[in-house]
């Protein structure tokens, strides 16, 4: 599903990553959603994952302050150390900021 109503500028945390084992990932990942949702300045999410365990989740924010306060919310520090313990084999996470946005294909 993709993230609707966004209007630049927002940022967006870019986090692409290969699981190591799935089990009990996806429970951790669906709760973490949920609470980042509950957030103030959260703006949307979009995720999708590859049978090979390749992750992309792009979550988008209002400002700088509130991926601060989510990136330091104890619940997500507590999933962030669970998923380096146990989940991931790697990951990367990138921090943008959207000034253009557009989708497609155009209406006719």
């Amino acid at each position: 599903m993709f993230a609707a109503g966004l209007v630049p500028p927002y940022y967006a945390v870019i986090f692409a990553s290969r699981l190591r084992d799935d089990c009990g990932y996806a429970a951790m990942a669906d709760r973490m959603d949920r609470l980042a949702a509950e957030q103030p300045g959260y703006l949307g999410i979009e995720s999708a994952r590859s049978p090979d365990g390749l992750g992309l989740t792009v979550s988008y924010w209002e400002s700088e302050e509130a991926m601060a306060a989510w990136r330091r919310h104890a619940d997500h520090v507590a999933a962030q150390a669970m998923g380096i313990e146990r989940f991931y084999e790697h990951y990367e996470v990138r921090i943008a900021r959207v000034d253009r946005a557009y989708a497609g294909p155009p209406a006719s």
